[in-house]
């Protein structure tokens, strides 16, 4: 099991993964709504679009842009089951406990909060 900052240190060694950063306007929303409404938002898609044991359309269902959770997810390799079984060895077609849920949405608050540059 990794740890928070070992999971967002190997992210950054990948190419594709460290290009993902919030823009001005991601970090302008952010402000405005608030960590704890940001943090609710993560759980909400993190339920919805992660979570099912079937997803139809996985790996399309995170769009590139749009909110800042969507950055994040991109960012973390938490934007489909795919990314998640090869990143985070998650099982593919097995619902999302409640745990794992948990934890995905603690590695995304804690990348948007560095991208926050939040103590």
């Amino acid at each position: 099991m990794q740890t928070i900052d070992e999971a967002l240190q190997k992210l950054q060694r990948s190419k594709f993964r460290s290009r993902f950063h919030l823009k001005e306007k991601d970090k302008l929303y952010i402000k405005k709504k608030g960590m704890e409404t940001i943090r609710r938002h993560a759980q909400d898609f993190v339920r919805e679009r992660l979570a099912p044991a079937q997803i139809p359309n996985d790996g399309k269902q995170t769009p590139m842009r749009g909110h800042p959770v969507f950055i994040a997810q991109h960012a973390c390799a938490c934007c489909c089951r795919g990314c998640l079984h090869k990143w985070y060895r998650v099982p593919e077609q097995i619902e999302l406990s409640s745990r794992q849920q948990e934890q995905i949405i603690n590695l995304l608050m804690e990348w948007i909060k560095r991208e926050m540059l939040i103590p």
